[in-house]
């Protein structure tokens, strides 16, 4: 008779109660614990954003269009020397960056001296109920206050022509117009992000210490020095953020113009977002839309380059 060998007691139990301690101790390390929280982050980083970039680059040296057999083509640089070579994509930049330099430019200089006022009047009765509804349309989407302003600016039944046949005598097709469509959507950016700016400036005022401000007041220092000397050092990080950030948000504006005029009337108002999105979801070409998508990342981060060199130019010369 065979007396079966039995297992010892407990030999089953110490394997899962050692990898639980193990992971325990790698959880409380304080130099793996930070990694482990990353993980996730850069996981969803690498999935949404540096695959899709790579297969973006990758598809831009091909020849690719969705609606033909051809099927996909090595064209190396064709699609880069076809957009260097087509005028109506220079025309959309020229747009894009005067859209850029007027909208940031306006917005930077309504909010700063919102900002500065706003700042001057903490004591102010009704501040906090001002500063709510000028924040209201930062909070919008494009989509919405794009069809809100397209129906202000109606030549029919919208408000804006009621006051201009009031005070002119006469209705203007705003959106309709090529010498008004411009400015009538540009006004609109304006009045979306400009609450933006506003908040980024109390922002940077806010950072300032009151001991340097309540110094400077005590020397009675002018307003000026006190500005350059006093905010702007301390503040400027955070103006330049916001100004940055604002850039790559209206190089790439798309949905606010799109909803009002669909880039027209023409092409008067067709940003480069507008005609990367009509050659990729119109034309169905994605080889050159990938190189155009490209094309305006690169742009983009020229423009994070420029600001960041700006910004620290004097801690470089020191």
């Amino acid at each position: 008779m065979q007396v079966e060998s039995q297992p010892k007691l407990g030999s089953q139990e110490k394997r899962p109660v050692k990898t639980i301690n193990k992971w325990k101790v790698m959880i409380e390390n304080p130099k793996f614990f930070p990694f482990m929280l990353l993980v996730p982050v850069l996981i969803f980083f690498i999935v949404w954003n540096v695959v899709p970039l790579l297969w973006m680059v990758g598809l831009s040296f091909y020849k690719y269009s969705m609606i033909t057999s051809d099927g996909i083509s090595f064209t190396g640089l064709a699609n880069y020397i076809d957009i260097f070579k087509n005028a109506d994509i220079w025309s959309a930049l020229s747009k894009t960056f005067l859209f850029v330099i007027l909208g940031v430019g306006i917005q930077t200089v309504l909010g700063l001296s919102l900002g500065f006022l706003f700042w001057g009047s903490s004591r102010l009765p009704g501040r906090r109920l001002a500063l709510t509804l000028l924040f209201s349309p930062m909070i919008l989407t494009p989509v919405a206050a794009g069809t809100f302003f397209k129906l202000m600016y109606d030549p029919v039944f919208g408000i804006v022509n009621y006051y201009t046949q009031m005070w002119f005598g006469k209705t203007i097709d705003f959106l309709g117009d090529g010498n008004w469509a411009y400015p009538a959507v540009l006004l609109v950016d304006i009045w979306m992000w400009t609450p933006f700016m506003i908040l980024m400036t109390l922002a940077a005022l806010g950072s300032v210490p009151k001991a340097e401000l309540e110094a400077a007041e005590v020397d009675r220092l002018p307003w000026t020095k006190r500005l350059w000397y006093v905010v702007l050092p301390h503040g400027k990080f955070i103006l330049m953020l916001g100004i940055l950030l604002r850039t790559i948000d209206s190089f790439k504006t798309m949905d606010l113009i799109y909803t009002m005029t669909s880039g027209g009337p023409g092409n008067k108002t067709e940003l480069i977002a507008i005609t990367l999105f009509r050659q990729a979801f119109n034309g169905f070409s994605m080889g050159s839309a990938s190189a155009l998508a490209i094309i305006a990342l690169l742009i983009a981060i020229a423009f994070t380059s420029i600001y960041l060199y700006i910004l620290t130019f004097k801690e470089r010369k020191a």
